[in-house]
This record gives structure tokens, C-alpha cells and sequence, in this order.
């Protein structure tokens, strides 16, 4: 018998379900290790004590988060909200948005701070995606959507012909729809990143992730600071009217002069729109929390980063790379100080 489990995922209910950092078969036939990261055999690093009240998000709960969880279950999409273990899960369903995932719910890299599954689909995707994906922005009625997707090395392009697809079918159907495409690197290839900037999306974003020097481990081997900046120089150079967009995580062990000098190139790659929020560690095998960044510091940051030219900076212990995409150029910190979360 199958069920979708709580990531959406089908699986059989004569085999246990794979616990966190273990493998499993999924539906399509491959392996992939539950939450990215595979077990830890030896006690881990040294973890900070309770998270400060800042950090602190309410249950998802409501009738529109029902209907939303219902709706991206019932087109079999995947949503980062969902596999990334997001806490702003409850507030922006109940809004009404969502950020989809496209091309599965298994990533081919395993990023020490990301809980999507890990593996390697060898070249499978939904040929119903595209239509899936515009008819549930549809029904949404959404005015705003972010497109993201897991990493397909397994893919010649990375996956953007298909990312690109789903983009045109979106705006086929709601061609008032703003998209933003929060994309992977594509490995660097200007082509794959030039199919996606054609596409009509409205925003290009691709995430550095945090400072050049934690780079490694924090992010997979075959990601890099210096590709990500190119990345985005790249798809502002061939689209210099787009916005350009990118996020960081704080917490890792980074420093203050190290946070400003990355501004400092993006700002020098074209970048436009910037997101800092807090990473926690979604769990006991992924990397620890260096610290715990206070609200206030969030808001000095942000101020250095709008002092440095970036249009938007929505900055806070809660805001996660996508969160509220559709406010960032209100410039009020998409609310936070109206009582958002951070």
C-alpha cells in the first residue's frame, strides 16, 4: 500500500520509512539519503543552548494553509516551504503563496545546511510539471511566485530547459503573474543561465549562501562563491533590466567585515536584491549554529547593505530567501517591523 509521507513523497507502508540521514527507494526507482545528509556516527559538534524568543514561529495551522497543502500535494509538486523544513511555513501558506520546487524533491548535492533529500535521479522528470505548476499558480490565483528547484547535475543543461518550461506555461496561463526564478548555478554554463533569464521571469536569484571563506563545507564541493557571482553577473549582463537577486544565511561563523566585503561583490556583480536571515540547523546531522544573530544587528546589516546601493535588503532571524518575495521593493523590510518574523 502506498501514502505520501509528510514530505509528500509516496512510500510503501510495508517497508519503514527512512529516518533522517538514512537512504531509501523512491517511486521513481532511485536512492536518495533522507534530509541530505547522511547520519552522523559520532556524537556532533557542541550545540548552542534554546533558541532566543526572536526564533520562535507558530504551528502551521488555518484553512487557507490546508487548502494551499492540499492543492501542491493534489498537482504532485514540491514545495522548498515543505522540504527545506521552513519556519514560515504557516505565513505564507496562510497568505495564499507558496515557493514550488520543481524537477522532484531529491537535490544531486548534499549541502551541509540544507534538509532537501539527496541523490541522483539519473535524468527522470515529471513531463507533467509545466502544466501542473501553471494550473496550481492558476487556481492560487497568485500575482507573485517564486519558482525554485533542487540542483540536477544528473541533467546536461541542470535542468534549465525544463525550469524554463515551466516558466512560459506559468505565464501562458496567468500572464499577469510576476515569476521570480530562484535558480540553481547550473554549474556555471552562461547557456543554461541565459534559457532561464529568456523565459519572461520578472526576478533572477541565485543564492551565495554565505561568506567566500565558509564556502566549503558548508555548501557541496561543486558549488562556489566565485560561480555564484558569475552566475549573476552573467544574467544581468544579458538581461540588464531584470532584477537580480541573492541570500545569505548568518550564524555560520562568519564576521562582520567579511558579511560587508560579500556585499561588496555582489553589489560589483550587478546584484540588486539581497536576503540575510538566521540559519538553524534543521538537524542533529547538519552543520551546528555558530550563533545566534540579535534582531538588532540584522537591521545594522541591512542598513549597510542599503547603503552600498542594493535596492532592497529584508533583513531578520526569520526571513528565509524567498519569504515574502512579492513585498521586497515596498522598502520596509517587508513588514518585519510591523510585527513579521525577526
Amino acid at each position: 500500500m502506498q501514502v505520501n509521507d509528510f514530505k509528500g513523497i509516496p512510500v510503501n507502508l510495508e517497508r519503514p520509512l527512512a529516518g533522517s540521514g538514512e537512504k531509501y527507494r523512491t517511486a521513481q526507482g532511485f536512492t536518495a539519503i533522507r534530509d541530505g545528509v547522511k547520519r552522523a556516527k559520532a556524537p556532533g559538534e557542541r550545540v548552542l543552548g534554546a533558541k532566543p524568543r526572536w526564533l520562535r514561529a507558530p504551528m502551521p495551522a488555518g484553512a487557507r494553509f490546508e487548502s494551499v497543502r492540499r492543492m501542491v500535494h493534489d498537482h504532485r509538486l514540491s514545495t522548498v516551504c515543505e522540504e527545506a523544513h521552513c519556519p514560515n511555513i504557516g505565513e505564507c501558506w496562510n497568505a495564499g503563496t507558496a515557493t514550488l520546487m520543481l524537477m522532484g524533491s531529491v537535490c544531486t548535492r548534499a549541502c551541509r545546511f540544507c534538509a532537501v533529500d539527496t541523490g541522483n535521479p539519473r535524468g527522470w522528470l515529471d513531463p507533467d510539471e509545466p502544466a501542473n505548476a501553471a494550473r496550481t499558480v492558476a487556481l492560487l490565483g497568485l500575482g507573485y511566485v517564486v519558482l525554485t528547484s533542487v540542483d540536477r547535475d544528473d541533467l546536461a543543461d541542470g535542468g534549465a530547459g525544463h525550469f524554463a518550461a515551466c516558466v512560459r506555461a506559468i505565464k501562458g496561463e496567468s500572464p499577469q503573474t510576476a515569476v521570480e526564478a530562484l535558480t540553481p548555478d547550473f554549474q556555471g554554463q552562461p547557456a543554461a543561465v541565459e534559457a532561464v533569464v529568456n523565459s519572461g521571469i520578472e526576478v533572477f536569484a541565485q543564492n551565495v549562501e554565505t561568506v567566500e571563506r565558509l564556502t566549503h563545507p558548508v555548501r557541496d564541493p561543486r558549488a562556489g562563491y566565485r560561480q555564484t557571482l558569475d552566475v549573476l553577473r552573467h544574467a544581468k549582463r544579458h538581461r540588464p533590466g531584470m532584477l537580480t537577486k541573492t541570500s545569505l544565511m548568518l550564524g555560520l561563523g562568519e564576521t562582520t567585515d567579511e558579511l560587508l566585503t560579500t556585499m561588496d561583490e555582489l553589489r560589483a556583480a550587478g546584484c540588486d536584491l539581497l536576503t540575510l536571515g538566521q540559519y538553524l540547523r534543521p538537524t542533529a546531522n547538519h552543520l551546528p549554529v555558530a550563533r545566534f544573530v540579535a534582531p538588532e544587528e540584522f537591521a545594522r546589516y541591512r542598513e549597510a547593505a542599503l547603503a552600498r546601493g542594493f535596492r532592497e535588503c529584508v533583513s531578520g532571524p526569520m526571513v528565509r530567501s524567498s519569504y515574502r518575495a512579492e513585498r521586497a521593493l515596498e522598502r520596509n523590510n517587508c513588514g518585519l517591523a510591523a510585527g513579521g518574523p525577526g
